[in-house]
């Protein structure tokens, strides 16, 4: 029997109209605004982030000195939802955001979906007009349920005052349990003015959600056994790993069986980079190591990961002579994309728990497996193929040289923000990271403007529960950060000193990458021109190609140089520095290392061809990847190594054969 959904098995709830009318319930008289404020105070949500508007006031009108959250004020509702994201992921809490409707509500829509891909707990309480307004297209009148119904978890509308207790604490519950993701709640503006009995706690009535934690012993043999019986096993370590704080049962796991570790871009440092068994990233823009030793492998243990095209590349190449153990707590994404040998269904954490001394009874019933020719070949890889890149020829800065310089001047317990684009992958690449949790950037959905908010949400939460110990970098590219740039003055007014390395090549990187090796260097509509003043910029009679006949403002006198960043950063009253040379590069990296009473930008002058390397190409096999161009060191030893397996396998069952004579 399949279990419904929690949308299906809430709307096969009795109706309870008059529920209201006839039960006694002993409590507070209060209106549903102040419920919704005392219901967030005893659910322990500490910040929430957001902006007023009318169909929202009552709520806002309701916030005062005494409450016992701290509200963040932003500039843009989708900013809210990103820094709330961010919040979560330093945190591990549930991030809450509180915005109007209408625009307000939907302006928080790329947020809502961002937390959705990349599983993220958010409970976004949105305003909604009068009951009696609903569907009349009202002023700022806009159906959240339905808007939200493909990217949420589960949507409220919430038209009475006295549900408005139990619903929050449903919502934080289910935006936390299970596979983590979004919640709205859609408060109409009758159920924020009604009167209620405020009574604490709340029992809540979810019909059919009960996610599964721990997984049936079976299948946790099975996965054993075949732990014990593989010669070239792998960790594919994802985004889900990270949200069940599973790090340290990874590494144990990885110890144990002499596994490498290759991990999705979200679970970048759940085991720290120093580790020899860590590979680094795999998939796109995945090390030469990471990607061959999937691709050779004959176990893939998949932990918390959904097969996601960026990482599978061309997906029926992906990990060929590979059996799978697919271990996730949403029973969904078992089989989705790969169908796999032993289907785990439960809490990543637990499971492993579980999984760890099955392993070690079947070890010592059946010896551990010889790996030794299998890390030869790894260490070859690694050796051969480490993370390279090439100067700049134009005098500018190297962007990976500025993302190196970065890591090694900051604290070992710095979280790592990232907007989208090349800085990202670069980041990723090149941040020497130390621990879980030190790395937040969207992932799935690949959110521009993503960065800022996010920062600010993490350096709240690490004022929060680290006392600002944790200090927070971000590292943005100059498309990215100018989508959300306004949140410089939230940065400002709430006293986060985040730090902001924008990598400024003056274009789209990443789109200008794709349509240098795959549209013939067309640069349609790809220059920015925000950093062509001074040096290392794109000279105002650059023959690239923009799309359009209408004058540049290269071709007049008007300033190409917009904006200014540093003067940017000054008129929201943060510190504002600016590197073209190495010298200067340090010495602003130093100095925004010493400011801590507010947010420092640093604008660092790259160079616009610079590229991300490795690569394979969309819809190619990972079997493809490009380590520079020109050279495709699994593609072109495909074949040898197709031979060293078959030798290798002959091996095995040599020392199997040897083993039990012993």
């Amino acid at each position: 029997m399949v279990s419904p959904t929690p949308l299906q098995a809430f709307s096969s709830l009795p109706k309870t109209a008059g529920r209201n009318e006839t039960q006694s319930i002993a409590g507070e008289r209060i209106s549903g605004a102040q419920a919704l404020i005392r219901s967030l105070e005893d659910l322990g949500v500490r910040d929430v982030f957001g902006i007023p508007g009318g169909a929202i006031l009552p709520v806002y009108d309701a916030i005062n000195d005494s409450t016992a959250f701290r509200f963040i004020l932003t500039r843009h509702e989708q900013a809210a939802g990103h820094a709330a994201e961010g919040y979560a992921v330093a945190t591990g809490r549930v991030g809450v955001c509180l915005v109007t409707s209408g625009p307000g509500a939907t302006n928080v829509v790329t947020a809502i979906a961002d937390a959705n891909m990349d599983s993220v707990p958010l409970v976004v309480i949105t305003g909604q007009v009068g009951v009696e307004s609903i569907g009349t297209d009202a002023f700022q009148e806009a159906d959240m349920v339905g808007i939200t119904y493909p990217v949420v978890k589960h949507s409220y509308l919430v038209t009475k005052a006295q549900d408005i207790p139990r619903i929050m604490t449903e919502a934080v519950y289910i935006a936390q349990s299970g596979r983590p993701g979004p919640v709205v709640v859609d408060l109409t503006k009758t159920a924020q003015v009604e009167k209620m009995t405020y009574s604490w706690p709340q029992q809540m009535i979810l019909p059919g959600y009960n996610p599964v934690e721990k997984a049936h012993g079976k299948v946790i043999s099975d996965a054993a056994k075949l732990l014990v019986q593989s010669y070239r096993p792998v960790l594919y370590v994802g985004g889900g790993a990270v949200r069940s704080k599973a790090g340290a049962q990874i590494k144990t796991l990885a110890d144990l069986t002499d596994a490498p570790i290759v991990t999705t871009l979200p679970a970048r440092g759940i085991v720290p980079d120093s580790d020899p068994k860590v590979l680094g990233m795999l998939g796109m823009h995945g090390t030469v190591a990471a990607n061959g030793a999937v691709q050779r492998s004959d176990l893939l243990v998949a932990i918390g990961a959904r097969f996601d095209d960026r990482v599978t590349g061309k997906l029926d190449a992906f990990a060929p002579t590979a059996r799978v153990i697919h271990i996730d707590i949403d029973p969904a994404e078992i089989g989705k994309n790969r169908q796999p040998d032993v289907p785990i269904v439960g809490d990543v954490s637990t499971v492993l728990d579980d999984l760890i001394p099955a392993v070690r009874a079947a070890q010592a019933s059946h010896g551990k497996p010889v790996l030794k020719p299998w890390w030869e070949q790894i260490n070859q890889w690694t050796e051969q193929y480490p993370t390279s890149y090439d100067e700049s020829t134009d005098g500018s800065l190297a962007p990976q040289w500025v993302v190196e310089q970065l890591s090694a001047k900051a604290p070992d317990d710095t979280i790592w923000v990232a907007g989208v684009g090349q800085h990202q992958m670069w980041a990723s690449q090149l941040v020497d990271f130390k621990g879980p949790h030190s790395w937040i950037s969207s992932s799935g959905l690949g959110t521009m403007g993503f960065g800022l908010p996010a920062a600010i949400g993490a350096s709240v939460g690490s004022a929060r529960d680290f006392e600002g110990r944790k200090p927070v970098w971000l590292i943005d590219g100059d498309g990215s950060f100018q989508m959300t740039s306004e949140e410089l003055a939230t940065a400002f007014m709430d006293h986060t000193p985040i730090k902001i390395a924008i990598l400024n090549n003056s274009v789209y990187g990443m789109v200008r990458q794709w349509q240098t090796l795959f549209y013939e260097k067309h640069y349609s509509q790809t220059n920015l021109h925000d950093g062509d003043q001074g040096k290392g910029g794109d000279p105002a009679g650059s023959a690239e190609t923009t799309g359009s006949a209408l004058p540049r403002a290269t071709d007049t006198a008007m300033p190409v140089d917009v904006p200014d960043f540093v003067k940017l950063a000054e008129a929201y009253g943060c510190v504002g520095l600016r590197a073209f040379s190495q010298e200067e590069a340090l010495a602003a990296i130093d100095k925004a290392n010493a400011i801590n009473d507010r947010p420092v930008l640093i604008d660092f002058r790259v160079w616009k061809d610079a590229m991300v390397w490795p690569m394979v190409a969309a819809g190619q096999s990972n079997d493809e990847t490009t380590y520079r161009p020109g050279i495709k060191p699994l593609s072109s030893t495909a074949d040898q190594a197709k031979e060293a397996v078959g030798k290798q396998a002959a091996g095995n069952q040599a020392n199997q054969t040897n083993q039990a004579k012993a």
